[in-house]
């Protein structure tokens, strides 16, 4: 769906009129340089307190967003330059950066061998983790608006930044439509109900929306309807596992069909941004430097000294593959649905892991390897989205990748001031036995072992799963998104999925193109509103405690 920004775009001076090339603003401009180091000072703090003492982190993008918007009203000429909306939209990246990396991939990975009672590992996997985040953005960055990771896909959470962008610079029509969703969004999520997700099913693609209600409902009710939870049996797992392994191989056959035809066509018009070439390069290279971070953590953490030879070359290059599978699975589920399922996804490749007989400690390493990996991929997606709409939709491509660019600066620095942040804190977290909760699951698990069993039940399930996914195709992936919804318990959620797809059908079959596109910019609203409820609730949780 197409939106014309053209009003609310704030070309640079000098660029009106004239045939120069339009200049997007720098991030590191000097006047800019103090207030991104306490935008991501404020990010990181953000995700290390929720991750700890209420066990989420929200999407701080919408704050970061409103900060910005904030400081463009301040009569001061120092922040004159915050009325662009490129401008706003680099201090959002800033924060949403700072928070994800900070508490979803440094502080949890640490605290994995933390609880395992391996105080040494802790400064090898700082080490890994930190370089796992940038090559994990790093690949997501030269495979933005690939043929696979579409900037024209859904991405719901940086659509709603961006249309809250544009809607508090233009004050029109859209804006009330906004704020009227908004409003329901907080409403919403005050009485328990994920209002959010009539946003993103308003938004993102329709199968994909049918298929992770699904999996929430039968997840959900899953007791009623087969008398057991289906969690237990490994069964999303196993589907997980499955749909996954299809997705990976889609994806490969994706990039050479479009290699074949880009030789055979010659010419390219309207093409995506990124090419196939591109893309093959980032996810081979992102590999090999997968591989690489798997041999520090090794040497670093000493894994090696309880494994042969032959079972440290298999360590690494499962634990590469799991790296860059777990990116990829998280990155589709949150391009066509809003949420990545991280923790999950991790989790399933510790149990394949522990199947495979890797000792407890380099299960630990792998699973804290993993889980650093997603997180920043999905993150930097949205805020790339939320750049792409605010700049024109790839109009002026030079304009698009000059701007990619400096929102790539914007994730790196965030990056950088979130690892000196937590090599200075997380002692003092685990002091005073402060850790992700998910941390606990995953020792737990380790702890726990595996067994002929569960290897049947994944097996069986898999197989499920790939045929689901195979069935669904790339475009709809319908495989990995069910594996997504049976991952949650939220049937709620599946509910309300179900119920904003009917809305959406009336809403279209009466009043046609135009109708979809105000309920986009409702569901915009609701997204919005829902992230602002839930950061503002979690953070007076916090002052609770």
């Amino acid at each position: 769906m197409s939106h014309n920004i053209d009003n609310v775009t704030s070309p640079p001076a000098g660029s009106e009129g004239g045939s120069a090339p339009r200049r997007h603003p720098r991030y590191f401009s000097p006047g800019q340089m103090v207030v991104n180091v306490i935008v991501c000072v404020l990010g990181a703090i953000i995700g290390l307190e929720l991750i700890t003492r209420v066990g989420i982190t929200p999407n701080t993008s919408i704050i970061g967003a409103l900060i910005a918007i904030l400081l463009s009203y301040i009569p001061l000429r120092l922040f004159r330059s915050y009325r662009s909306l490129e401008r706003q939209t680099l201090v959002q990246t800033t924060i949403s950066g700072a928070t994800f990396s900070a508490a979803n991939g440094l502080l949890l990975p640490l605290a994995i061998p933390f609880l395992m009672g391996e105080p040494d590992m802790l400064i090898p996997m700082l080490v890994g983790a930190a370089l796992a985040v940038i090559t994990d953005a790093s690949i997501l960055y030269f495979s933005f608006d690939s043929k696979i990771f579409s900037a024209r896909s859904a991405w719901p959470p940086g659509l709603a930044t961006a249309e809250a962008l544009k809607a508090a610079a233009n004050k029109g029509r859209n804006a009330l439509i906004l704020l009227v969703g908004m409003v329901g969004g907080v409403v919403g999520k005050s009485f328990g109900i994920p209002a959010d997700m009539f946003g993103i099913a308003w938004i993102a693609n329709v199968f994909a929306m049918c298929a992770l209600g699904l999996g929430l409902i039968l997840r959900g009710y899953s007791e009623q309807l087969f008398g057991f939870d289906i969690a237990t049996a490994y069964i999303p797992h196993g589907i997980m596992i499955g749909a996954g392994l299809v997705a990976l191989v889609q994806i490969l056959l994706l990039m050479r069909r479009d290699r074949r035809q880009k030789e055979d066509d010659g010419e390219s018009t309207q093409r995506p941004t990124r090419s196939a070439l591109q893309m093959r390069k980032a996810m081979f290279s992102g590999f090999g430097v997968y591989l690489i971070i798997a041999l520090i953590l090794a040497l670093g953490t000493g894994v090696y000294t309880g494994m042969s030879m032959g079972m440290l070359i298999g360590w690494l290059v499962f634990a590469a593959l799991a790296a860059m599978a777990s990116e990829l699975i998280v990155g589709i589920a949150a391009m066509h649905s809003g949420w990545f399922p991280s923790f999950a996804t991790a989790l399933i490749f510790l149990v394949i892991g522990m199947l495979l007989g890797f000792p407890p400690t380099a299960l630990g390493v792998l699973v804290a390897f993993t889980v650093a990996t997603g997180p920043a991929f999905a993150d930097m997606a949205y805020d790339l989205k939320a750049g792409w709409t605010i700049r024109g939709e790839g109009e002026d491509e030079a304009y698009e990748m000059d701007g990619r660019r400096q929102q790539y600066f914007a994730e790196l620095f965030s990056f950088g001031v979130a690892i000196v942040i937590v090599a200075f804190a997380f002692q003092a977290y685990f002091a005073a036995d402060l850790v992700p909760p998910v941390a606990r699951v995953y020792v737990a698990t380790i702890d726990a072992g595996a067994s002929l069993e569960v290897a049947k039940q994944l097996l069986i399930w898999g197989i499920v799963g790939a045929l689901i996914q195979a069935i669904g195709g790339i475009s709809r992936q319908i495989g990995v998104l069910l594996a997504t919804g049976l991952l949650i318990t939220s049937p709620i959620a599946g509910i309300v999925i179900y119920i904003a797809l009917l809305i959406r059908w009336l809403v279209v079959k009466r009043f046609g193109t135009a109708g979809g596109q105000k309920l986009y910019v409702l569901g915009a609203g609701f997204i919005t509103g829902s992230a602002l409820y839930s950061f503002f609730s979690s953070t007076l949780k916090l002052g609770s405690k």
